[in-house]
Order: structure tokens, then sequence, then C-alpha cells
């Protein structure tokens, strides 16, 4: 029913780990698509529910294939996998030579994700990897399909000017205004910041404030744990509490607050 997109600027950490955190605490089913056209991690760092690896055939590039003769909605679940833990993922693709082949889909593919709650098998969102994103970055197409847009960000100086940036330019272009904070375009956008949990709220005001002095049509929405050792055991690569990780409660917070702060479950 609703397409999150997740993106960031050149040297900002955690997007694929804050999509990942998101979508396994989302509140309703989530299919975790990776939509970086430079290509996806998830192969590398994540095990499939089976025990062993997920298939790097099996994904966005299958879909693609799919999607030149027409695609629906319920075809996403024939291209996706389960994580180990039960979460189902669109795998990406191998690397940036493959996104050559996806040339005018990405608004095809961002349409469809956007249908998936109107799908026979019942409501489910999609929540979409889209990586380091430009100027003229491919995936634009499949953001402007998105019920809203996460710039994630770090806290140092330059991470906070780079997504202030980012956030004024994405909104000219999804809007067509880079300026004017009053007037909130569609889709919205909004800041998610990686921090120190000891910090996050400070910094989080104080960035807040930085784009409502720069009139951008952009707004934290809070913060992730910047948590290592939740990150690891959220990809298995690590023992322990998941649930108890300052990721996952950071994540689940996010997921409570987004959906109705945006209305993005209408």
């Amino acid at each position: 029913m609703a397409l999150i997109a997740l993106a960031a600027d050149k040297g900002s950490p955690g997007v694929t780990t804050t999509a990942l955190a998101l979508a396994a605490v989302w509140p309703r089913r989530a299919l975790l698509a990776e939509t970086d056209p430079a290509g996806g991690d998830l192969v590398y760092r994540s095990r499939a529910a089976h025990g062993g690896m997920l298939d790097p055939n099996v994904g966005v590039l299958s879909l693609a294939a799919t999607a030149r003769r027409g695609l629906a909605a319920e075809q996403l679940w024939e291209h996706s996998q389960q994580l180990a833990g039960g979460l189902d993922v669109l795998v990406g693709l191998g690397g940036a030579e493959q996104a050559a082949g996806l040339t005018g889909l990405w608004p095809v593919l961002g349409e469809v994700f956007s249908m998936l709650g109107q799908a026979p098998s019942g409501v489910a969102d999609v929540i979409a990897d889209c990586g380091r994103i430009g100027g003229d970055s491919p995936s634009l197409g499949l953001i402007q399909h998105a019920a809203l847009v996460l710039l994630v960000a770090g806290t140092e100086a330059e991470h906070l000017a780079r997504v202030r940036d980012r956030a004024g330019a994405l909104s000219a272009k999804l809007h067509g205004s880079q300026r004017g904070a009053g007037a909130l375009g569609y889709p919205p956008i909004g800041v998610l910041l990686v921090a120190d949990p000891g910090h996050s709220a400070r910094i989080a005001a104080q960035a807040n404030e930085m784009l409502v002095a720069s009139q951008i049509s952009a707004r934290v929405v809070g913060t992730i744990a910047h948590d290592p050792a939740g990150a690891d055991m959220l990809t298995g690569r690590r023992r322990g509490r998941l649930d108890k990780s300052l990721l996952i409660r950071s994540a689940r917070q996010i997921a409570a607050d987004v959906p109705n702060r945006y209305g993005v479950f209408r």
C-alpha cells in the first residue's frame, strides 16, 4: 500500500542497515527491496531462511526481465526471498553494470511497489533501499512514486550540510521548488539521523532548526542508533538479543511514529 524510499548522500552511513531494521519491525507486512543502482549488499551480509546464501539472480534482476512484458504487483512475491527471521526481500543488482539494463524501468518498478497493498495477497508495504542518490540517479524515477522519502545521514558537520543540500535538491526535483518550508510537497521528505543515543535528541533538534532556517521542505523525523553490534546481530553475523539492541529499539520508535506522522497507511 505504501512505498517508503530510503536514500543517502555521498559519505552518509547506514542506509542498508536502517532499511533492514525498519523493515524488520514495520507494523504491517513489509517487503524490503534493494533498489540501489550501484548494487545490493544483502547477498553478502545476510543469510537466507534455509540457512544458506540468498540467490543473487532472484530479485530486482529477475523482476526487471518480467517487467518488460508487463508486471502486476502480486508478481513481486514470485521474485522475493526470505531472510533468516522471515523478512521478505527483493535482492538487488549485482553491480552498476546491470543497472544499464533497467533504463526506463525504474518508474515502472516504483508504480508497482506503490500498488502492492492492492494485490490479492493483502496489505503490504515496500521499504526500498535506494542507496546513494544524486541529481541524475536512475532511481529517482522510482522515488517519485513513494509515499515518503527518508534521507539517512550521519551527524558530522559535513553530513548535516550534505543532507540539507540533498533535501533541497530533491525537493526541487520532486516538488518543483527548492524553497518554501511552509509548503511541504508530495512525496514528503524526512531526514533520519544515525546518531549515538546519548546525543541524539540534541543533534536532531539542531538539524531540524537548520532545515527550517534554510526554508527546505524536509524535517528530521528521528534518529537511528549507531549500534555496530546490533547491526551485526541483524544480519546474523553475531549472536545476541537483537530485540534488546539499541538499533532495533530506535527502529521501533521510527516505525511507530512515521506512518502516523505522514499518513502513509491511508
